[in-house]
């Protein structure tokens, strides 16, 4: 079947400044994997779902997590539209935590029939490398595949962790796509910090 996706011109484009280009990775798993050995945890954490997330404590955490990543699309969504979306039945949400720390964060969006997307899965820096990723995506596939699900998917893109894609691939997730997205820098207008993911040089080019 030929795909109706418009084609993107083979060699370089011009990008204007201000704008930022990812190249987005998404990957899926059609099936259950099997259960892995649990590995020793640094600190005993806690998982709970929060039933009706308060838009002020869910996009605190969730600036937390991916401010180095570049995260901002929940960060200029309208309020109406973002809860339509965090309190609608077919979303769960929950917060890793340690010591009544909150330390990550998981969204099982369950809205399509026999599919569910892994929207956002993260733990905040300081949780990085001590098991924490690890423990949130072993209960992530437990609660995505404990529903009639055919189909779990996930997409990471250039900015993200180094380390994401090898360990998504690692958790069982076959790429299936790739896509390029193009998003003003949120750094240039202050959404976010000037110096945070300093890996990603800033889009502004003109000045």
């Amino acid at each position: 079947m030929v795909s109706s996706a418009p084609v993107l011109p083979t060699g370089y484009s011009t990008v204007p400044s201000g704008m930022l280009v990812s190249v987005v990775t998404c990957l899926e798993m059609r099936q259950k994997p099997k259960p892995k050995p649990a590995r020793p945890l640094e600190r005993p954490l806690t998982l709970e779902r929060i039933g009706r997330p308060v838009l002020d404590d869910y996009r605190a955490l969730f600036r937390a997590i991916g401010e180095d990543w570049l995260w901002f699309s929940r960060l200029v969504m309208p309020d109406a539209e973002l809860s339509a979306i965090l309190h609608h039945p077919d979303v769960e949400v929950y917060v890793l935590g340690s010591a009544r720390q909150q330390l990550g964060l998981l969204e099982l969006d369950f809205r399509q029939k026999g599919q569910c997307e892994l929207a956002f899965f993260g733990v905040v820096p300081a949780a990085i490398g001590q098991g924490a990723g690890r423990f949130l995506m072993d209960q992530a596939l437990a609660k995505a595949w404990a529903r009639p699900i055919e189909r779990l998917w996930v997409h990471t893109c250039t900015f993200d962790h180094p380390g994401a894609l090898a360990f998504y691939r690692r958790s069982g997730f076959t790429p299936c796509a790739f896509e390029v997205e193009v998003a003003a820098d949120p750094r240039l207008s202050g959404l976010l910090p000037r110096g945070a993911a300093a890996h990603v040089p800033l889009a502004d080019f003109a000045s």
